[in-house]
């Protein structure tokens, strides 16, 4: 079966079939890995297919570009050799002499990017705590640009999307400038969450993460309604050679495929895990747990609303008894939860951010946005909730007389 990636079908049933032709020539119901670099041409520049040169274009990665931006509700979709590489590419195509506004609470390399590389091209950052709160009076003539995570990373802020776009609207309207709304959808997934339906002008994704889901690629992707805007980042993509191979479409297209059935269960989990953790504030192992899924979240009511069936998602944080050292003998404890960078995949993962995945970000800055020496990052996978459960709790145990 092929459908038709504007097709009405469920969520699921696009993730297995769109971008998924099956073969002519063979019948394979699996597309074949394309790993020409070049392909054949019938008179000069008259190639014999639609297919000229694999920095371009390449059938697995127009494949899985295709899923995606079906997935997301979205027109178009640009594959990327990393997370990383999409934020690059996004900020260089702005003007040199632009600002760009983001949250505090920001991938340690989404703030790197900003702080460390896109000052050396010309464009300025400003990061503010509360982006519906103080984005009005950071914006400046030179504007940009708003990049967005929700939820946030690492402590699981979430932002109203559609008010952050009125806000961008009311300056337009004021000042006659546009300013782009980019959501990075990482830990969320599309899903749970699909930005463009709420104002978000572009979404990103470290596919490495959720989409491909079993810590195997490093890869990223972008999406975009808007035809000019994705031109424009197809022109400089194919400039820059940021590409992913055919081989990691290939297995970020076949994770891609099961999207949904990790994702409910691990936010399923996480729900459990997050409740569980919140029920040990009572007798102090832990001070504070992040999980949107909570009622007790500040911004449960978005989570609602923005979030499909207002599932949490697979990410959690918390702050733990013990400080630093409590932090570090948790992480350390754990034997289904394994110390390590990165999120997403079907295995549990978990960290300590202030020294890990944030550790390039100022004390001082960090703790402005909650990232506390105390604080752990989960990721939580596929595995038993009851086991995992049961890990949590008997590493909690390690940290109880600290």
């Amino acid at each position: 079966m092929t459908i038709d990636s504007s097709s009405t079908f469920a969520f699921g049933t696009r993730a297995i079939h769109v971008g998924a032709p099956i073969d002519a020539t063979t019948g394979a119901v699996i597309e074949p890995i394309s790993l020409s670099t070049t392909f054949g041409q019938s008179e000069p520049s008259k190639p014999i297919g639609i297919y000229e040169y694999s920095r371009s274009a390449n059938p697995n990665r127009d494949n899985f570009e295709t899923a995606v931006a079906s997935l997301e509700s979205a027109k178009y979709a640009i594959a990327l050799s990393s997370g990383s590489a999409t934020t690059a590419l996004i900020i260089q195509s702005l003007p040199i002499g632009s600002h760009i506004i983001s949250g505090g609470d920001v991938y340690g390399g989404t703030h790197r990017y900003f702080t460390k590389v896109a000052n050396h091209h010309g464009v300025d950052a400003t990061f503010v705590g509360d982006l519906e709160s103080d984005l009005a009076t950071s914006l400046k003539p030179e504007t940009k640009l708003v990049w967005l995570e929700t939820p946030s990373n690492p402590t699981l802020k979430v932002t109203d999307i559609a008010k952050v776009k009125q806000i961008l609207q009311d300056h337009q309207s004021r000042t006659g400038n546009k300013v782009l709304l980019v959501v990075d959808n990482t830990f969320l997934s599309p899903y749970i969450s699909n930005p463009l339906k709420f104002g978000a002008d572009v979404v990103v994704h470290s596919v490495t993460k959720y989409i491909n889901g079993h810590s195997d690629v490093v890869m990223g992707v972008l999406a975009t309604n808007d035809t000019d805007l994705h031109e424009k980042f197809r022109f400089l993509q194919n400039a820059i050679g940021s590409i992913p191979s055919p081989f990691d479409s290939w297995l970020a297209h076949r994770g891609l495929k099961t999207l949904h059935l990790r994702l409910r269960q691990a936010s399923n989990s996480a729900q459990k895990i997050a409740e569980y953790l919140q029920s040990r504030i009572e007798d102090g192992s832990v001070i504070h747990v992040n999980y949107p899924g909570l009622k007790t979240h500040e911004q449960h009511g978005v989570v609602l609303r923005q979030h499909r069936d207002g599932l949490g998602g697979g990410m959690i944080s918390f702050r733990i008894k013990g400080g630093a050292k409590g932090a570090s003998v948790f992480t350390s404890s754990t034997k289904l939860f394994t110390l390590a960078e990165s999120l997403g995949g079907i295995e549990s993962l978990i960290e300590v951010p202030a020294i890990m995945t944030h550790g390039g970000i100022p004390k001082a800055e960090r703790e402005a946005n909650g990232v506390y020496d105390d604080l752990v990052r989960v990721s939580v996978g596929i595995e038993d909730t009851d086991d995992l459960l049961k890990d949590i709790e008997q590493a909690l145990h390690k940290v109880k007389n600290l």
